[in-house]
């Protein structure tokens, strides 16, 4: 629109009554939202980027997007913006991240933030994966001091598959074995006395010594006192890794013995829980997502939705 035609618009809005400015403003605000949007994204992801399809340096602008600036590759000649190659590449509804993302900081399940937003449930439910499929990934790089490692098992999830490998459970159901089992999936989380918590999904059943070097070795400082419980699995293990250890004998009542408890990491597993029990079931697939969003709202990772939007891009600390 010529500055003209802008110009005699804007003249004629204080004339307008109640009803037609809020149309106005409703009819606005999907593209207020959407430059606030690309506006975060692009901030997040300032150029030069390299191309995502040849990893080139060198390319040049061409033309803009739905709001993103495009590029064209001098390389390989493909096209690209500052969502390719990132999770929420190809998603529709770029208004709409933000307050989308306001739902996830509150925790509402999938039906509701699909109603609050005005999308459909299976929006709201591809929207929530792809959001942390990069969240899961903000994990601290080191846990050093006094750090508490133990175990919390959930049963076993096939919600959502078309196929199971196992008969239906009727609402979710119980194990059909006493104690843990194969019918079990294990987290594993540590966590040091700082707060700083990193959690895996090793499996099924107990876990093994194997499991722990591949998933809790990486992020323990070599000067860490890991502090477990009396499990087998964390002796074989400290002792092959030569990492400093004490536990505690929970089966003989011994809840405390000084700086050697588990107790921190045991209030972690109760707010995990209690959290987890609003969405009625999570598949075990989705594990990983989850806890990295478990993590993002204990942690304060993530305080407000521009920050839930880098953070889907990949980008955690801008």
């Amino acid at each position: 629109m010529r500055s003209p035609g802008f110009v005699r618009l804007l003249r004629q809005v204080p004339m307008l009554n109640r009803q037609q400015r809020s149309q106005l403003l409703a009819a606005l605000r999907p593209a207020i939202g959407l430059d606030s949007v690309c506006e975060t994204i692009e901030q997040a992801r300032p150029a030069p980027l390299s191309c995502p399809d040849c990893g080139g340096s060198r390319h040049y602008r061409h033309g803009v997007t739905r709001g993103l600036q495009r590029y064209r590759c001098r390389a390989c000649n493909r096209t690209f913006n500052a969502l390719s190659g990132t999770p929420l590449a190809r998603l529709r509804y770029r208004e709409k991240w933000l307050d989308f993302s306001t739902e996830m900081l509150d925790s509402r399940s999938v039906r509701a933030a699909a109603k609050a937003v005005e999308i459909h449930r299976n929006t709201s439910f591809r929207w929530r994966h792809r959001f942390l499929g990069g969240i899961r990934h903000d994990q601290p790089e080191r846990l050093t001091g006094i750090a508490e490692a133990d175990e919390l098992f959930l049963l076993e999830s096939q919600k959502g598959s078309r196929k199971l490998d196992r008969p239906a459970r009727k609402r979710g159901g119980v194990a059909q074995r006493r104690g843990i089992s194969r019918e079990h999936d294990c987290i594993l989380v540590a966590r040091d006395r700082g707060g700083q918590t990193c959690s895996f999904v090793t499996g099924r059943a107990a876990v093994t010594a194997r499991q722990l070097h591949r998933h809790l070795l990486p992020v323990l400082d070599p000067d860490v006192l890991l502090v477990t419980d009396g499990h087998r699995a964390y002796r074989s293990f400290a002792r092959q890794a030569r990492i400093a250890h004490a536990f505690v004998n929970l089966r003989l009542g011994e809840r405390v013995r000084g700086a050697v408890h588990v107790q921190n990491v045991n209030a972690y597993h109760q707010r995990l829980r209690s959290w987890l029990a609003r969405f009625h079931g999570v598949a075990s697939r989705y594990l990983p997502n989850y806890l990295g969003w478990r993590w993002a709202l204990d942690g304060e990772r993530i305080a407000s939705p521009e920050h839930l939007l880098r953070a889907a891009v990949g980008i955690f600390h801008t």
